[in-house]
């Protein structure tokens, strides 16, 4: 479990978090309101995790779901809180993961959409989705190539149990949050290119990054390391 940082330190860390969103927003003359913070909860203990809920943090995301469930029960319902996965997610998971979270971030095929639209519909319920787009185009990654994005979108649009309402991207690793900047911005141009009002989400930005996310228009950021400190285990 991540331990590396006290309660207070994670109380303090959020608050840092939440004012350097709020200055990268203003930097680029948008409204800090239209940027959410994702508390990235992997390897966080439940007691951890409810003291960033107390510092203010309002949405959870996991990346595991046999780490979430239990998690999930033990943290409880805390009034104003919802989970994200934002994790790769396997066709056999889907039916645990449909209903439970508020949005997948990481639908990353057709053939997945399809098995979440199923499960969904077998729920009565309309699942929130991203589409996670393979924005360096990395053969290492999965997800979708950007020039494949406009299709599969439509192709989704048409699925009655799934809502569509943005896109998601992880950049190519690198030391400098700056080298980050042009795939941001590669991906807030897609999503603009889109034909539809309601796919304006843009999940991208982590701990190292996540200013110049911001700047390039994220509306949500998803802040592991920033928060909890360095992952252990």
């Amino acid at each position: 479990m991540a331990d590396t940082q006290s309660p207070d330190a994670i109380a303090r860390n959020v608050q840092t978090v939440l004012d350097n969103i709020r200055q990268a927003a203003l930097r680029a003359g948008r409204n800090p309101e239209s940027v959410r913070l994702i508390a990235a909860t992997k390897t966080v203990a439940p007691a951890r995790v409810r003291t960033a809920i107390e510092a203010g943090v309002r949405i959870l995301g996991e990346n595991r779901l046999q780490e979430a469930l239990p998690k999930i029960e033990a943290v409880g319902d805390c009034e104003g809180v919802v989970w994200h996965f934002i994790g790769r997610l396997q066709r056999r998971k889907v039916k645990a993961v449909v209903g439970r979270f508020q949005m997948i971030h990481s639908v990353d095929s057709l053939d997945l959409a399809a098995e979440i639209n199923r499960r969904a519909a077998e729920a009565g319920l309309v699942q929130a989705v991203l589409m996670e787009v393979n924005i360096g185009e990395e053969p290492t990654k999965g997800g979708l190539a950007p020039a494949a994005v406009a299709e599969a979108v439509a192709a989704i649009k048409a699925l009655p149990n799934l809502s569509v309402l943005g896109l998601m991207a992880v950049p190519p690793l690198a030391t400098d949050p700056e080298a980050a900047r042009p795939y941001f911005r590669r991906l807030r141009e897609l999503v603009l290119s889109l034909p539809y009002e309601d796919v304006k989400e843009l999940s991208m930005g982590m701990s190292q990054d996540y200013a110049v996310a911001v700047e390039e228009g994220a509306t949500m950021v998803r802040i592991g390391t920033a928060i909890f400190g360095a992952r252990r285990g």
